[in-house]
């Protein structure tokens, strides 16, 4: 039998077993301000303070001391679009506008392989620079599009969720497909796909507007024929979307029941945005196991309103951060994780930074049924890591040096780091090379 390659990596370890709440709950997470963190063929191996687990090292296995800086779990995006990257920081009077000027016109250049390939390898670069090792993924109409993404996140050992956009109306032609053709693409995709290496494949309606009712009814079937596929789309993200699916579906009661009646909602469905819900659909949300992305960078870019933090938490909703890169503003999840902070203030609510960090990890990892993989530190899963550099700019340096404890130092990397801060991102224990 070969041997086990093991490292070990030492630092400071940060991990989430469960969510700490607006109280920081001690017994929510790990925290070792000198820790060390064992990887054996790209798993964890074990966690836990320095001194107890360096004694009990033998042979030669590799130490590799990351002195101060914070070793955690990678970050988990739980909505981004990868064709929207050449839309980052594109203006628009609101969602609507911002889709038909700049959106629709991106994803067109999609039906080109070669573009959809450079775009690809240079998406998932950014992504490990700013410290994300899994993301939950939009394609466009193209098949092509999802097949390379595919091909570039297996390359690199990634575990990616992805799916490509279904739209057969209410967009341009060239950006059209038809109910019966997504459907088949759909299926060959999920055939080819998903559960091979460490990839998933997700159902995406981009959203219930752009759908016919037999797109919808497709995609339901799929839904129901493939149970532990994803399910992955928009939903109330701004007002004038929601009036316009009300005169699309007017035997609806909102905007969450026309993905209901189609059998949208499950364990492994996300929902983009969920701005303007009420109390019967956060319940209804909640009693499915379909979660809410909350994407604070693109809601305020956009202008299409504040994610609803306190009502999310009463309805007992799953919910966890996203980028929505293009709408969204950065790749950076610690700016997203900024950018909620700044939603909760304005609401007149509390988001602290131990959740914020939760948010940006664990809580992604359970929504989407992979906390058994990813997401944290327990012996067995995945070693997706990421090591942050409190020192990495002059002014982060000076304030971190100020922090007396481990929740003013997380909020002030969270206000002022970006991926500059990101030392290191490894994937099943390997060290990311981005080019």
């Amino acid at each position: 039998m070969n041997a086990l390659h093991r490292t070990a990596h030492c630092g400071s370890i940060l991990h989430f077993h469960a969510d700490p709440g607006l109280h920081g709950d001690p017994a929510a997470y790990d925290f070792w301000e000198r820790g060390t963190l064992i990887v054996a063929d790209g798993h964890v191996e074990a966690v836990g303070p320095a001194a107890a687990l360096l004694a009990d090292v033998t042979g030669h296995m590799p130490i590799i001391d990351h002195g101060e800086r914070l070793i955690m779990p990678g970050f988990i995006d739980a909505h981004i679009h990868y064709p929207q990257t050449d839309v980052i920081a594109s203006g628009g009077r609101n969602l609507l506008d911002w889709l038909e000027r700049y959106t629709f016109p991106a994803e067109q250049r999609f039906a080109d392989a070669d573009h959809a390939r450079e775009v690809a390898e240079f998406f998932l670069d950014e992504l490990l620079r700013n410290g994300t090792t899994t993301a939950q993924v939009l394609g466009t109409v193209h098949r092509q599009s999802v097949e390379i993404f595919f091909q570039a996140a297996a390359a690199r050992g990634l575990r990616m969720i992805a799916g490509k956009t279904l739209m057969d109306r209410n967009c341009p032609d060239e950006l059209r497909d038809s109910a019966a053709g997504g459907e088949r693409d759909m299926r060959d995709l999920i055939e080819t796909w998903h559960g091979r290496d460490r990839l998933h494949y997700a159902i995406t309606p981009r959203f219930a507007a752009t759908s016919s009712v037999a797109q919808l009814q497709g995609a339901g079937r799929l839904a129901r024929e493939y149970p532990d596929v994803f399910i992955h789309s928009h939903l109330a993200e701004n007002r004038e979307e929601v009036s316009w699916i009300r005169q699309l579906f007017p035997d609806s009661r909102s905007y969450l029941d026309v993905y209901d009646r189609f059998g949208l909602l499950r364990d492994r469905a996300t929902y983009a945005h969920c701005i303007y819900l009420d109390a019967t659909d956060r319940a209804r949300l909640a009693a499915t196991g379909a979660g809410a992305a909350f994407a604070p960078t693109a809601n305020l870019y956009l202008g299409s309103g504040l994610f609803d933090i306190a009502a999310s938490d009463a309805a007992g909703m799953r919910f966890a951060l996203a980028t929505d890169v293009g709408g969204g503003s950065s790749f950076s999840m610690l700016r997203t994780m900024s950018e909620a902070y700044k939603v909760a203030q304005l609401s007149g609510q509390q988001l602290t930074a131990l959740r914020a960090f939760y948010l940006a990890t664990l809580a992604g990892a359970r929504m989407l049924g992979l906390s058994d993989r990813i997401g944290r530190f327990a012996p067995g899963t995945e070693a997706d890591f990421i090591v942050l550099d409190p020192q990495a700019t002059p002014l982060l340096a000076r304030r971190t040096a100020q922090s007396r404890t481990l929740s003013e130092l997380l909020l002030v990397l969270m206000t002022l780091a970006d991926d500059r801060a990101v030392a290191a991102t490894y994937v099943l224990g390997n060290l990311q090379e981005m080019t």
